[in-house]
């Protein structure tokens, strides 16, 4: 549980983050802290990067931008080299997996 002046910082910290104005290094460890214990501060700040990337948009990307599915950064999933969709699922269990 976050005391009120704790999240009114962090929240502080956030908006900057999301509006591109300059956080130091010691904001982001600071924040970063939080994220890593608290699942409700890490989804803040997935929400303050795609603000601050642009991907609130319109139709389906602001919807899952407001539903905090996916990715903040854009090409975190991504990886040139496996182009082939099998490649994607290498980690899955076996009933998952192509035959």
């Amino acid at each position: 549980m976050l005391s009120t002046s704790t999240r009114l910082r962090l929240q502080e910290i956030l908006e900057r983050i999301a509006s591109g104005a300059p956080v130091s290094l010691s904001e982001r460890v600071y924040l970063q802290k939080f994220a890593d214990r608290d699942a409700t501060v890490a989804s803040w700040l997935r929400r303050a990067r795609r603000r601050q990337l642009g991907q609130g948009g319109n139709g389906i990307d602001r919807l899952l931008a407001d539903l905090d599915l996916g990715p903040a950064e854009p090409d975190e999933g991504f990886d040139p080299g496996d182009d082939d969709l099998g490649d994607w699922f290498r980690g899955a269990p076996g009933w998952l997996r192509r035959s």
